[in-house]
Order: C-alpha cells, then structure tokens, then sequence
C-alpha cells in the first residue's frame, strides 16, 4: 500500500490521495471555513461525497448547496468548483486516475 502526502491545493485547501490504480483514485480535500475549490473542469468523471462540512458547488450554470452525506457526479469536462460555507471534508473519485495528483 502507498501512503500519499498532504498537498496545499491552494485557497486553503489540502489534498490526500488515499487510494489509485490507473482506472480510479480516491482523493481527501479538506476545506477550512471559506476555502474555495477554484471553477475548474478536467476530462476525468468525478463524483464527490461530502464527508463534512457545507459547500455551494456549481456545475456548468447550476448552483446548490450541499452537506454530510450528500453525493453527486460531475461528467467529464464540466466546468465545476466549490466554497466551503463551514470546514469540511470532500472525498473525490476519479476515472481515470489523475496523473497530476501523483
């Protein structure tokens, strides 16, 4: 088993890979109150599961609210992001892998 690192993901964020093959990866980010995951989009599906926490996360032109327990899937190449409206926990997985999380 490989052990990844804490990565400052910028904005007050910190990023953990937790688990990867070149199929999938699980990703920890952790979020302080108003820590913001900049909008972004990659060509990898994600889903994300909110561990903890409250967000505001938009996809494309929607916008919602989001807490613990709450769980969704982002298409490939959507442009999405999020604010941490309290400190929290996100739990991310991608297929495939991000290679530039490694």
């Amino acid at each position: 088993m490989r052990v990844f690192p804490e990565v400052d993901a910028g904005n007050g964020v910190v990023r953990r890979v937790l688990a990867d093959s070149p199929d999938l990866m699980v990703v920890e980010f952790r979020f302080p109150e108003g820590g913001v995951g900049a909008l972004h989009h990659h060509p990898h599906v994600q889903s994300t599961y909110v561990k903890s926490g409250r967000f505001a996360f938009t996809i494309g032109e929607e916008t919602f609210e989001i807490g613990p327990g709450d769980s969704f899937v982002i298409p490939a190449n959507a442009v999405h992001g999020c604010k941490a409206l309290e400190a929290g926990v996100l739990i991310d997985t991608f297929t495939p892998r991000r290679d530039d999380f490694l």
